[in-house]
């Protein structure tokens, strides 16, 4: 009886063995391949991580924090921030009554005035415009002047039809 008892214990802990042995071999199979799936996320995430920083370099081509010689206009005048300080100046257009002066459109649904500046270099801005319904985008031609004053003058000018 002693025996029996020993025999099916040995056979009991053997059992265990075995299924700890299957187990944790299943186990490794299965971290092998979610290891393999996350390298390949991964590198397809590397991939794309790259063509993110390559387009934004293609779209800082066009901007005057980029363009060297655009900005050796400005040396001179010891701005901090070229960009920002032509921004502003552009955004106090918007401070007056009613339409923005340089959008030549009269507001639909809201007073016409400017949203977003894209300082293109030392002599156009690209901008895009809204009365809230309606919107537009401007090309404006500007001169900073020794006195850090600022000419705007408009060159082109669009308006977006609404598809509604």
């Amino acid at each position: 009886m002693k025996n029996k008892i020993f025999l099916y214990l040995f056979v009991f802990a053997a059992l265990v063995c075995m299924y700890l042995f299957v187990s944790s071999g299943n186990m490794a199979k299965a971290n092998m391949a979610s290891i393999v799936k996350l390298k390949e996320e991964v590198s397809q995430l590397e991939l794309d991580l790259q063509q993110s920083e390559l387009k934004v370099l293609e779209m800082q081509y066009f901007s005057l924090e980029n363009n060297d010689e655009a900005l050796a206009y400005y040396e001179h005048l010891n701005l901090e921030n070229p960009t920002r300080y032509i921004s502003d100046k552009l955004l106090e257009t918007n401070e007056s009554k009613g339409d923005n002066p340089l959008i030549p459109y009269a507001g639909m649904q809201n007073d016409f005035k400017i949203n977003k500046i894209k300082v293109l270099n030392h002599k156009w801005i690209l901008t895009d415009f809204s009365d809230g319904k309606y919107w537009g985008e401007l090309l404006i031609k500007y001169e900073l002047k020794e006195d850090l004053g600022m000419d705007f003058t408009l060159t082109d000018h669009l308006l977006y039809t609404n598809s509604n």
